[in-house]
């Protein structure tokens, strides 16, 4: 069994505009914007990072805004709700600020004993506020959102998948602990690393196969501490017989991909070197960064990104 993950790291989606979203994450969610790159595989393509003042693993929603990309269809094989966590109380002040910002899909319900706001994203994505525990986290008050209700991080995910076995299995090697299940939901908790730590699976054996676009989760990433912790997960998956990438350097962690059971694709990313590698922490979000490799086309992928509107 792997011992070496420590929860989320962060949570990647599609999208449609940038603006838009950047606007939706930063001034709606109210989320410190705490890098402006580019797509490694499409520079032509913003790649924008959200989530606390120094974008903490466990704390950081990603986004690639294709433009005009056409939205996806929600359904099996991937990650059906990204959960953010809010501090016990919040969920009043949450729904009255949708309310203010036209949200749609607001619905507050529970779960498993945790006060919940479901909503959409400005491209149909599939969000939930979860009241929690602070654990040591503090939500970025750059924004007009009040410190006692603000963003504290991810809560989790949740998974939608036909058949949860495989899956379950996975995590279990990952160091997931079954913890409690609710109707067609499980469950799955890790001890031991950052308060990102929750992975529901939703078992849906007749619907739909999911259809990637925007408001999509493209994948979800795992953290652990360092490269050598990831080299020894990197091995295991391997031993295992799971299909696992080289790793890459995405400038701001490591990262080693894969494909699980259920159709999902997961990340193993490294904490190091954090997001103020090339930004001092006061103005992270605010330069246009490029991976080394793009910098001589600077003023090409400048000429081609789209302005964002702040």
């Amino acid at each position: 069994m792997i011992n070496q993950i420590r929860g989320l790291h962060h949570v990647t989606s599609m999208a449609g505009d940038a603006s838009a979203n950047n606007q939706f994450f930063t001034g709606t969610l109210g989320l410190r914007r705490v890098k402006k790159t580019v797509n490694f595989d499409a520079p032509d393509v913003y790649h924008l990072y959200y989530g606390d003042e120094v974008g903490t693993p466990g704390s950081v929603m990603t986004t690639f805004p294709f433009g005009r990309m056409p939205r996806g269809r929600r359904g099996t094989g991937e990650v059906g709700v990204t959960e953010f966590a809010v501090p016990k109380g919040a969920i009043d002040y949450w729904a009255g600020r949708f309310g203010n910002h036209g949200v749609t899909g607001v619905k507050e319900d529970s779960f498993l004993g945790q006060r919940r706001l479901s909503f959409d994203g400005p491209d149909g994505d599939s969000f939930a506020l979860v009241e929690d525990e602070p654990r040591d986290r503090n939500g970025w008050t750059g924004a007009d959102v009040p410190e006692d209700a603000a963003v504290l991080g991810f809560h989790g995910a949740r998974l939608r998948l036909r058949d949860a076995a495989g899956a379950a299995e996975l995590l279990r090697f990952m160091g997931y602990e079954q913890a409690e299940k609710s109707g067609a939901v499980t469950r799955y908790v890790i001890d031991g690393g950052n308060a990102a730590n929750t992975i529901d699976i939703e078992e849906v054996p007749s619907a739909p196969a999911a259809h990637q676009g925007a408001g999509s989760v493209h994948h979800i990433a795992f953290a652990v501490e360092d490269r050598a912790a990831q080299a020894e997960v990197r091995k295991a998956l391997l031993d295992t017989g799971y299909q696992v990438t080289p790793v890459i350097d995405r400038d701001y962690f490591y990262a080693i991909y894969f494909r699980t059971p259920g159709g999902v694709l997961f990340e193993i990313a490294t904490n190091e070197p954090g997001f103020d590698r090339d930004e001092d922490t006061a103005h992270l979000g605010e330069s246009l960064k490029l991976p080394t490799r793009y910098e001589p086309l600077r003023s090409k992928i400048e000429a081609i990104l789209p302005e964002i509107q702040e």
